[in-house]
């Protein structure tokens, strides 16, 4: 599952004088998209400031783009839910199984 930055920003800036600033980091979840015909595959559509992202470059992650580390955090969040959980999250995933014109099947 991967995370999308959204093109709007939903974010408000503002500080005691109400002028747009903040220091304050912050990350939203705006939306949940499933796959309706494979609802294991979907994505999550945040909202983040820049002091989120200077916020986690502090706590080691980091990456080529703002998505990217966001990206990395998010995998790591759900990782950590899932271990809570009691879910082995390094053996978890999907098997895609196809089947073939010959009448046998590909597992991948």
């Amino acid at each position: 599952m991967k995370v999308k930055k959204t093109a709007k920003t939903t974010i408000k800036k503002k500080n005691k004088k109400g002028s747009t600033k903040s220091e304050e980091p912050e990350v939203k979840v705006l939306n949940l998209n499933v796959n309706p015909e494979n609802p294991r595959n979907g994505f999550f559509e945040l909202d983040w400031n820049s002091e989120f992202v200077n916020m986690l470059k502090q706590s080691g992650y980091q990456g080529e783009s703002e998505e990217e580390i966001v990206d990395r955090w998010f995998q790591t969040l759900c990782q950590t839910i899932g271990n809570e959980q009691g879910l082995d999250v390094n053996a978890s995933g999907h098997v895609k199984m196809t089947r073939r014109d010959d009448g046998k099947t590909e597992v991948s």
